[in-house]
């Protein structure tokens, strides 16, 4: 099990008059090989949590195991010293922020991507060749090495920034938001390109406020509302449960829109069968049969 958590609280100005209690009781078991998908409103907690898998943030109270990665916020001396190991933790659980592009610094993209492994010991021939099989990996071809990263555009900048934590060869890959900001073509080209690190062997947890992204490329969603995780299960439980999506404020994929309108208005089709267009219109016409 990669990644357990027990009991998980996180308060922002702690003992101060300002404090806001961010992660409530937190209780979540992410296991191998899944493509995850972390929703709910903004400020529901859920860029708070994920910030806490690679001890960017320190839980208030409780525990999270990593593989053979220990946080113990539990440890109140441990807290008052440099923790331990979070480096090693950081190249195990790779952060991808919702603009990735302004981590880029290095003067050129080559020295960008290879920065990472080199901060981690790598040798400079090692750390050249893992930089240019992960630019590659991104679609990054080797006319970009020499170009200083702020001379690509909005969408190479994300690639780059991309590849330097695929550089770190992280088991996963935590996503916060990756798709922001991009137009329908670059979200499916970035989109795709995770679903490719995904099969390629890493897990994925993926926070996004798009649930057509959600029911397309998500096996497992952890759905938060004020702190706390209150359900945890595949995409297509979630979208035919409108009754909870109203009680967290969450818009179900436009394909489920479609068909409860065409429920609405007399068809009998099965929400347990629809998971896309294709499957909405196999259903249209199987209605559409029985009706005759």
């Amino acid at each position: 099990m990669p990644i357990k958590i027990e009991n998980l609280f996180y308060d922002y100005n702690p003992n101060t008059p300002f404090v806001a209690h961010a992660l409530k009781d937190i209780n979540l078991e992410i296991g191998e090989n899944y493509f995850y998908a972390l929703i709910g409103e903004t400020g529901s907690g859920k860029s708070t949590l994920v910030q806490h898998l690679n001890a960017l943030l320190w839980p208030s109270k409780g525990t999270i195991r990593i593989d053979e990665h220990f946080i113990d916020g539990n440890n109140k001396k441990l807290q008052k010293k440099k923790k331990k190991g979070v480096k090693k933790l950081r190249s195990h659980v790779g952060l991808v922020f919702q603009f990735p592009e302004y981590q880029l610094f290095e003067k050129d993209v080559l020295k960008d991507v290879a920065f990472g492994p080199r901060n981690f010991g790598i040798k400079e021939e090692e750390a050249i060749q893992i930089a240019k099989d992960s630019l590659n990996l991104v679609g990054i071809d080797e006319s970009y090495y020499n170009r200083a990263p702020f001379e690509l555009s909005g969408g190479e900048k994300r690639r780059v920034a991309i590849a330097g934590i695929i550089a770190l060869k992280p088991k996963i890959l935590v996503l916060d938001e990756p798709t922001a900001g991009l137009d329908p073509l670059g979200e499916k080209e970035m989109m795709d390109l995770f679903l490719k690190i995904h099969q390629n062997g890493t897990n994925v947890i993926l926070v996004t406020h798009n649930m057509d992204i959600v029911l397309k490329y998500a096996e497992k969603v952890i759905v938060m509302d004020k702190g706390e995780v209150k359900r945890f299960v595949t995409p297509l439980e979630l979208f035919q449960d409108q009754e909870f999506l109203n009680t967290v404020a969450i818009e179900p994929p436009l394909v489920f829109k479609v068909a409860r309108e065409l429920i609405d208005n007399g068809l009998n089709l099965d929400l347990k069968n629809i998971s896309d267009l294709p499957s909405l219109a196999s259903e249209i016409a199987k209605s559409k049969g029985e009706t005759k």
